[in-house]
């Protein structure tokens, strides 16, 4: 829950999940400063609010083959909520997709998508994509290098933010 007031451990104990997931309540403890029974009953309340989503590893894409990264602006010929969230249905079904965000402006989605090679990505882009149903334009942008990947939450602001005076 976005509005929940977290405590400076609280959002220690994200900090630390967030930069290795793996470490034992043991170790987690340790780094925030308190005993391991009342971390675990601290980090299972955070799931249960669900600042905490789940926990999973960072898998390098290039070295499992997928050497292909596209964003695919998508516009709808209809924004109707029925039509938008019919899209969104479809593309959690689109395994290339791995991201989809609903922008405001000329743009209705932003799809990141992967793939192996391009003939599997214009293969989805013209078999599935384009073809799906109230679908009316789609640009893409072929990634040529990525400068940043950062999923994780910038908890340095977080912390400046909640110790301002105020």
């Amino acid at each position: 829950m976005a509005g929940a007031k977290l405590d400076e451990i609280d959002r220690k104990i994200l900090a630390e999940l967030q930069a290795d997931g793996r470490m034992t309540n043991v170790e987690l403890a340790r780094r925030v400063g308190i005993s391991a029974p009342p971390c675990l009953r601290r980090v299972r309340a955070l799931e249960e609010l669900g600042y905490i989503r789940g926990y999973h590893a960072d898998i390098n894409a290039r070295e499992l083959g997928f050497e292909v990264q596209v964003f695919a602006m998508v516009r709808l010929a209809s924004q109707s909520e029925r039509d938008l969230s019919a899209f969104e249905t479809l593309v959690q079904g689109w395994p290339l997709v791995r991201e989809c965000h609903m922008l405001n402006g000329e743009i209705d989605f932003i799809l990141k998508c992967v793939a192996p090679d391009l003939s599997s990505f214009q293969r989805f882009l013209t078999d599935q994509l384009t073809a799906a149903p109230n679908v009316a334009s789609v640009k893409t942008s072929l990634v040529i290098r990525g400068a940043k990947d950062e999923p994780a939450v910038p908890f340095e602001i977080v912390e400046d933010r909640v110790n301002q005076p105020g």
